[in-house]
């Protein structure tokens, strides 16, 4: 349930249309709801400024969709990160509409919340790393964001982003995605004021460590305004970026 819907009933039960037995009724399931299999928690939105997003991974297709049906009664936009096809046509045969973005691996049920704030950038150094730049995109769009994607502008070929700083210089928050040895984010890092989130990939030959290598270089940042999500985790570094996106803008 959105503030938006809260007020509205509370102006509902004091205007006298609705009683307060139906405002009861209406939030009976506010906090969360016991499923058996899953705790769904109805408040979140409340708190946090988004629903509970659903991790699909390890979890049935039918689980999937009986955690989005419970969420969607309260007309919510539902995301669902590391989806796979199977379930995602599952969760489209029991809820409409669904969008599913199957190289982010992650399926929008309903709608985005409007864009609001500034710009959102996220950046990839190679096209190998698009999957997890995807997810990041797509989490910070649903949540109500304008993104702008710039892929394949590692390092390797400089050139290539120092083209497109004007999109990078607009900016209110970056997201840079890079694997191998994790260097792009301090590039972009010492290019701009907006603040930067990495996020290493597990891209890469063997002394990558899957991942670890980005991550340990990126945790090694000499550019100042870098923060470091967790390998492959586009949600999170997505998720972070909308909070800062969405607080009052900072005149210069």
């Amino acid at each position: 349930m959105e503030p938006e819907q809260l007020r509205a009933l509370l102006h509902a039960v004091r205007a006298g249309e609705r009683s307060p037995e139906e405002a009861l009724e209406a939030l009976r399931t506010l906090p969360f709801e016991d499923l058996g299999y899953a705790q769904v928690d109805h408040h979140r939105f409340l708190r946090q400024g988004f629903p509970e997003v659903i991790l699909g991974q390890g979890k049935t297709p039918e689980q999937v969709a009986g955690i989005a049906a419970r969420l969607r009664r309260h007309d919510v936009p539902v995301l669902v990160t590391r989806i796979a096809p199977a379930a995602a046509a599952a969760l489209a045969a029991a809820l409409a509409p669904v969008t599913y973005h199957e190289l982010a691996r992650c399926a929008i049920v309903g709608e985005p919340l409007p864009a609001r704030g500034g710009t959102i950038a996220v950046v990839s150094a190679g096209t190998s790393d698009v999957p997890v730049a995807e997810e990041a995109a797509i989490t910070a769009t649903v949540m109500g964001n304008a993104v702008e994607r710039l892929y394949d502008v590692g390092v390797a070929g400089l050139h290539r982003l120092l083209a497109r700083q004007a999109l990078l210089q607009a900016a209110r928050v970056i997201v840079v995605v890079a694997g191998m040895e994790g260097a792009l984010p301090s590039v972009v890092g010492g290019l701009v004021r907006a603040p930067v989130i990495a996020v290493p990939t597990s891209v890469g030959y063997g002394a990558s460590f899957g991942g670890l290598a980005a991550l340990l270089g990126m945790l090694n940042t000499c550019a100042s305004g870098v923060s470091v999500v967790n390998i492959d985790n586009g949600f999170g570094a997505g998720y972070i970026a909308s909070l800062i996106n969405h607080l009052p803008a900072v005149q210069p």
